[in-house]
């Protein structure tokens, strides 16, 4: 019978809270998510030295990275080992790929080529690990393809039971509650970037075809920083290299024996050879601190990551002036430059918006805004009284704001297309976006207005107009407009995002803006 390590049950108890907080970020009936999968990235060392970097500031929020990231120096790569829930995914799935050869093409210092120009990137105010984060991809894929293909595909066959059982279709109820409450997404949308989030998932998966922890060992930007560190701890295993009468240690260590020494800073300690060691030998001890013998990287590597950062710095900077007016972020997000140095690109706060009205961008915001959140009034808009995506963001990025004041936030303004707005363009009524606006006061208002119709009849019509002291760019107009395709009212960025004033008349009457479209089930 196999043993089971204490590193593998650590790895299988990470990997099942990252599972249960990540369902966790999810509205659930609270207008506060008590606990959500952020904590993973606010404990990853390399959002919390990228983002400090790139804002050239203390992020009290990533604290415990920088805990982590000082643990490292002490215990190694632990992280990898014993925390990771991508590293513990590949744990899982390498026995049952085969294996073809060594990934020759990855040998060498790839690595080293990866994360100095994402550190030095930062270091210039282009923060971009999250792109490679290895917690970002995974929930990137998982966010924007796995758990909605998982949505669609219970609430599919959960419709095809209730046609089949028919009148007797109301015993199936308790469970699809339970499905609903606790494992199914709160809405279904569609992402863009879906499949690209899932092709660089997949592509992690299909290196193991050529060797165990292949992107751990090879590519992943959040163990090579860990690496770097435990060079200089006290944490050695002894014997330092393989013994002359046995080879055993090679076939189980997952990363570190790339010939018979062992490359401390690819050990991530499972203890596989400890355990495995037939006569043993293996220990791991504190033995003092002193850096390991032989060089970390080569001189051109080391310049070359630091030019290949000011590359990337200037060349994902660029930006397309056209599509900045359509550049709306979330609500609190006054500063573009500050938003980009802090955002990992995660998707919590697409996750969670409850009107889908975030979407991640591809060059929207230029190369360097990929996978950030923008905010499509046309797909959907900012709930009112919402404040989710604050709460989930796990560097503040987006500031986690009361009620209140959030709902004061500006996103943008409103304004009105006159040769495509009903009242305008056709001299017909039509209040719909008014109607609609949750605004206290209302920011879009009409006027009665004496016109003459096409047919040559004077006729009075209700024409819209914009109160720009109390938009806040929500985008409910924009998303209700009844016109197809292009909508006759949009919601523009604006420079000046200053809060507005707090409202003298109080909050607008409540309303029921979390029912679930799928209660009933089937019906």
């Amino acid at each position: 019978m196999k043993k089971v390590t204490t590193a593998r049950i650590s790895q299988l108890l990470f990997l099942a809270l990252f599972l249960v907080l990540f369902l966790m970020t999810e509205y659930r009936g609270s207008d506060r998510i008590v606990a959500a999968v952020n904590g993973f990235f606010r404990a990853n060392p390399l959002t919390a030295a990228s983002t400090m970097l790139a804002a050239k500031a203390y992020l009290p929020l990533l604290l415990p990275g920088l805990v982590v990231l000082v643990a490292a120096l002490f215990l190694g790569r632990f992280f990898c080992g014993w925390i990771c829930p991508l590293g513990t995914i590949l744990d899982l799935v390498t026995g049952r790929i085969r294996k073809v050869g060594a990934v020759r093409a990855l040998t060498g210092r790839a690595k080293y080529w990866l994360l100095l120009p994402l550190l030095t990137a930062s270091l210039l105010g282009v923060n971009l690990a999250g792109l490679l984060d290895p917690i970002a991809l995974l929930l990137r894929a998982l966010t924007f393809f796995f758990h909605p293909l998982f949505g669609d595909t219970v609430r599919g066959g959960w419709r095809s039971l209730y046609t089949v059982m028919g009148e007797r279709r109301d015993v199936l109820d308790p469970g699809y509650r339970l499905l609903r409450d606790y494992l199914l997404p709160f809405r279904e949308t569609l992402y863009p970037l879906a499949f690209l989030s899932a092709l660089l998932f997949v592509l992690i998966l299909f290196l193991e075809r050529y060797e165990r922890r292949a992107w751990c060992r090879r590519l992943c930007p959040l163990g090579t920083l860990l690496g770097l560190v435990s060079r200089l701890g006290p944490l050695r295993r002894t014997p330092a290299k393989l013994c002359a009468d046995c080879q055993a240690c090679r076939e189980h260590c997952p990363t570190s024996f790339d010939q018979d020494l062992l490359q401390t800073e690819e050990c991530i300690l499972c203890m596989e050879c400890a355990l495995r060691c037939p006569s043993r030998r293996v220990r791991f001890r504190f033995t003092g601190a002193r850096p390991q013998v032989g060089t970390v990287m080569e001189r051109r590597v080391f310049l070359g990551g630091l030019l290949g950062g000011v590359v990337l710095a200037r060349g994902f900077r660029f930006r397309e002036p056209t599509a900045e007016a359509k550049l709306l972020r979330p609500p609190g997000v006054r500063d573009e430059d500050e938003f980009l140095k802090k955002c990992v690109r995660c998707g919590e706060c697409m996750k969670v918006c409850l009107r889908s009205a975030l979407y991640p961008a591809f060059f929207q915001a230029g190369a360097e805004g990929i996978y950030t959140p923008l905010v499509v009034p046309r797909l959907g808009y900012c709930e009112y009284n919402c404040t989710l995506c604050g709460q989930v963001c796990p560097t503040g990025a987006i500031p986690d704001l009361p009620k209140e004041e959030k709902q004061r936030q500006v996103i943008g303004k409103a304004v009105f297309d006159k040769n495509h707005c009903l009242p305008f363009a056709k001299r017909i009524d039509c209040i719909v976006c008014e109607e609609h606006c949750p605004i206290p006061g209302k920011a879009i208002r009409s006027e009665r207005v004496e016109v003459t119709g096409f047919d040559g009849i004077k006729r009075i019509v209700q024409q819209p107009y914009v109160v720009d002291e109390l938009c806040n760019g929500c985008g409910i107009c924009e998303n209700v407009c009844p016109l197809e395709g292009k909508a006759a009212i949009e919601v523009f960025r604006v420079k000046d995002r200053t809060p507005l004033k707090a409202p003298a008349g109080g909050a607008p009457p409540p309303s029921d803006p979390y029912a679930d479209p799928y209660a009933g089930g089937g019906s």
